[in-house]
């Protein structure tokens, strides 16, 4: 009875144990979920939420905090009110906040509350607007100085250098309104013929009121494009539209907003002025994440006209679509990830159910079976759980790879655009700023800027191209033509690119005509692409064979080159877009590749690539034969097809090259684009001497021979790239001590931290300011200069090892100190037992000390024997033969030219 009892209580208590087990569990899940709280809190200050330029900041700021879950961001707005935005700060350091994220309504007032929390030791991110103090942690916005600058430069195009100009604003007090009205009037006080009337600052109905009384008005800069909107309305309604031009600023994409004025043509131009919503967010996650940040954090700004706004709205547009798919993509995950986490909760709950079952399984046999059969579907369950694991990470990767994939084609086509902009905005920047002009050079200017145009125009439509492949929009659009006579003269187009290059071009076709069913637009876009490509890969006096070729089923062309070829890795990536393998050039020539197979699959073709490293490529594009009968043409019409690509340009550049006269510097010139070399090389050569290569393998030859003062590189070269360049120059002691400057398309950040990383002096993004690489290269040799001077003047203790040029120093010494009991030590010696030239030798000890390497040896053997002479007690004659005099009246009459003193006077002195 007793027994019984007991098994009973044991039953009983049973159900009590599993409750409490239980309610352990859904304690470890609470703290779960407590542990995925936010980590960082960032309070946000607006003086103002009201206008789209203040909601697009913000929905910047969202998007861009959407990548950090461990963050939250609360935003308080003053509606313009500074006493309520210094006192919402106030809250937010009461708070204690990580991090505030201010915009101030105005600079003074705001300095105190600002500085009081950067003191307290919360960092402070300012955003658009400044205070007058320096004490915060970063400030992210554009240069509103130069965006007034950009503004009155405009004006002066527009008005071609005559006109009265007014301007109108909001809050003079403001950080903004201050830079731009300075900026502006900087601009326009350098042309006479501007005439500046005055600045509204009060409501727009002065604006009116004004231009009722002064109809002489020619120009309107607005501060904002919503006061520009509003200055276009009040000239239509006085019927000044047609006169007045007007300039805004902010270039937004909404409707009424900048972008959409300009299109329209109700105002001439904006200024873009960018938010800096993501950057600010970016800037606060570094700061919190103790990573490194700049604390200066200038935006880009620029002039939007009727010229690029097109191309400024599609750009907008295109980032604004994939901005939009990445949500959609993160938010699925997300419901994946939630998915999962439910998942794993029913997993951990199942799995403590599982050992309740096999603890009360002791008590009674029946539940042995039970826990059998719960095991079994504890399994199944399991299986599944691990199915949806796998799918999800499966989802997860595809996901990144399609982002990754997006983020690196528009990383490319930055990098595509950014040369041709600097062969364009460089030499126009040259052309503004000079006082007088030379027509010849001008035209030759204006042409390498009208060359360069038109590639960024080809770019431009390629990219446009692909779209409509994309969206499934672009149609075939085939005609008959005569097959033979469109691909003769396409090739008949490069002859004198062939000529140029001495290349052996021919065209081989066993037929006199070939009428074919073909897109002839699509099909000379397509035999363009490849054979540029073969130009570009094959050497001077190589050679480039078309061959057409047709039997019953099929047409064949071939472009067949025996340039520098493909490795394998390169030849399965050929056709995609921006594919650059190990090699720093695209292989496709940008988009072309890519566009031209999917031209030929439009005409239900295929192309075939077959290439060897070093012995050259061959394109086959297969196309099927379509009888004239099967178009339902009894008698078919052959169509003439004139190709409307441009005329197919030699790979010389449009400057007139001037001879090189000697000068004082040399600077070694590496840029593979021959026009941009040759601007550069025409820009440089009037100050220093110049040796221009189109590759780092003849640029480090070029180094070698001249040993030059100063090495202007471009990262993005064929075969070896610029950092492996800088990177060598820096770690070889014949050339370690000459600066390096890297001109590069590539002007992210961390492109900066590797440029610097292997030894790059200066590194300068593309598109560039001339003046700011002259000056940087004015700077780089001053320093050089100094340093030189300063080696000069003394002899480097080998005991104190110092990095850099110094390490070479020591290491002369030493070898001059090992042989300086030697009568016959030379230069010849001494360069031989370094490895180096004479010359070299020569050129790197005059470069580090301005000195030759005779009196250097000289310099040092004085220093020993001064040594000698107070530290020892060592004889005159033996303290000659030591330091390497053969006679001890010789060293005498040496030690008295040098010191005007004996040896034996300089001892007892």
């Amino acid at each position: 009875m007793h027994n019984r009892l007991l098994f009973c209580r044991n039953r009983f208590f049973a159900p009590w144990k599993m409750l409490c087990l239980l309610g352990i569990i859904s304690t470890l899940i609470s703290c779960r979920k407590e542990n995925s709280e936010k980590k960082y809190r960032i309070g946000v200050s607006q003086c103002t939420t009201g206008d789209s330029w203040r909601k697009d900041m913000r929905e910047g700021m969202e998007r861009e905090l959407s990548f950090y879950p461990e963050m939250s961001m609360t935003e308080k707005d003053a509606k313009g009110n500074t006493q309520k935005q210094i006192q919402q700060i106030q809250e937010f350091i009461d708070e204690k906040f990580d991090l505030l994220i201010v915009s101030p309504n105005e600079s003074k007032s705001f300095t105190p509350i600002i500085e009081k929390a950067y003191s307290s030791g919360i960092p402070v991110v300012l955003v658009d607007r400044r205070t007058t103090s320096d004490k915060f942690t970063a400030f992210v916005g554009a240069d509103n100085y130069r965006v007034g600058l950009y503004a009155g430069m405009y004006a002066n195009i527009l008005l071609k250098g005559k006109g009265n100009i007014l301007e109108v604003g909001w809050g003079i007090n403001s950080s903004p309104s201050i830079g731009r009205h300075t900026g502006f009037l900087s601009a326009i006080k350098k042309h006479e013929g501007l005439h500046y009337m005055a600045s509204l600052w009060s409501s727009v109905d002065s604006v009116k009121t004004y231009l009722q009384t002064h109809p002489s008005v020619n120009l309107v800069f607005a501060h904002n494009d919503r006061l520009a909107y509003d200055v276009y309305r009040i000239c239509e309604e006085l019927g000044l539209n047609q006169k007045i031009k007007i300039i805004g600023v902010d270039g937004l994409a909404g409707k009424n907003e900048g972008l959409d004025l300009v299109r329209s043509g109700k105002i001439s131009a904006t200024i873009l002025y960018p938010t800096g919503g993501e950057e600010a967010i970016l800037t606060a996650a570094k700061i919190l994440k103790h990573e490194t940040f700049k604390k200066e954090n200038e935006l880009f700004t620029t002039v939007i006209d009727p010229q690029n706004v097109s191309i400024m709205f599609s750009q907008l547009q295109k980032v604004k679509e994939q901005q939009r798919d990445i949500e959609r993509q993160s938010s699925k995950i997300a419901e994946l990830i939630q998915t999962f986490s439910s998942q794993r909760n029913i997993l951990y709950f199942t799995t403590v159910l599982l050992t309740i079952l096999i603890i009360s399984g002791a008590f009674l046999y029946y539940l042995v079976q039970e826990k059998q059969q719960s095991n079994k579907v504890l399994e199944e369950q399991n299986k599944a759980i691990l199915e949806q694991k796998n799918e999800i990470e499966k989802i997860s990767l595809l996901a990144k790879q399609a982002t990754e994939e997006k983020l690196r084609f528009y990383s490319y086509i930055s990098h595509e655009f950014r040369t041709p902009l600097s062969l364009i905005l460089t030499p126009t920047e040259d052309l503004l700023q000079r006082k007088t002009n030379d027509v010849k050079e001008t035209r030759n200017t204006l042409h390498l800027i009208f060359k360069n145009a038109n590639r960024l125009l080809r770019l431009v439509d390629q990219l446009l191209e692909l779209r409509k492949l994309d969206a499934g929009k672009m149609q075939l659009e085939a005609k008959q033509h005569d097959l033979v006579s469109f691909v003769k003269d396409i090739v008949a187009d490069f002859n004198v690119k062939a000529k140029s290059q001495q290349v052996d071009l021919q065209f081989i076709c066993p037929f006199s005509a070939l009428p074919f069913w073909f897109d002839a637009e699509k099909l000379d876009k397509v035999l363009f692409n490849i054979i540029s490509n073969a130009f570009k890969y094959t050497m001077q006096g190589g050679a480039i064979h078309v061959t057409l070729l047709k039997n019953v089923e099929k047409i064949e062309i071939m472009i067949a080159d025996n340039g520098i070829g493909m490795n394998e890795v390169e030849k399965a990536h050929a056709f995609d877009l921006f594919y650059r393998g190990n090699q720093n050039i695209s292989l496709g020539t940008g988009l072309g590749l890519a566009l031209s197979m999917e031209f030929v699959n439009l005409h239900q073709g295929k192309i075939e690539l077959d290439s060897e490293k070093g012995k050259g490529t061959s394109f086959k594009i297969t196309l099927p034969f379509i009888q004239a009968e099967n178009q339902q043409l009894s008698k078919p019409e052959v169509v003439p097809y004139k190709s409307n690509i441009l005329s197919v340009e030699p790979e010389t550049s449009v400057l007139q090259q001037e001879e090189s006269k000697p000068r004082e510097n040399t600077i070694v010139l590496i840029e593979d684009n021959p026009d941009l070399n040759a601007f550069l090389k025409q820009k440089l050569e009037a100050n220093y001497h110049i040796a221009s290569v189109e590759s780092a393998e003849k640029g480090w030859e070029e180094i070698l021979l001249h040993i030059p003062d100063l090495i202007l590189s471009d990262v993005m070269l064929p075969g070896m790239d610029g950092f492996s360049l800088t990177q060598r120059i820096k770690q070889d002691f014949r050339t370690s001590h000459i600066p390096v400057i890297l001109l590069t398309a590539k002007g992210q950040l961390e492109n900066q931290i590797e440029g610097t990383k292997v030894g790059a002096d200066a590194y300068i993004p593309k598109p560039f300011n001339l003046e700011f690489l002259e000056e940087k290269i004015k700077g780089l040799l001053g320093n050089r200069d100094r340093m030189r001077r300063r080696f000069s003047s003394e002899v480097t203790n080998p005991s104190n090892i110092v990095k850099g040029e110094r390490r070479f120093l020591v290491e002369f010494e030493l070898l001059i100190e090992k042989n300086i009991k030697d009568s016959s030590l030379s230069v010849e010696k001494l360069s031989q037992e370094l490895g180096m030239s004479r010359v070299q030798l020569f050129r790197k000890v005059s470069a580090l000390t301005n000195k030759n390497v005779t009196d250097y040896i000289a310099d040092f053997k004085l220093l020993k024997a001064k040594a000698l002479l107070k530290d020892s007690e060592k004889t005159i004659a033996e303290i000659a033969y030591e330091t390497g005099f053969n006679n001890p009246s010789y060293f005498t009459t040496f030690f008295k030219q040098k010191t005007n003193q004996t040896p034996t006077e300089y001892r007892n002195g």
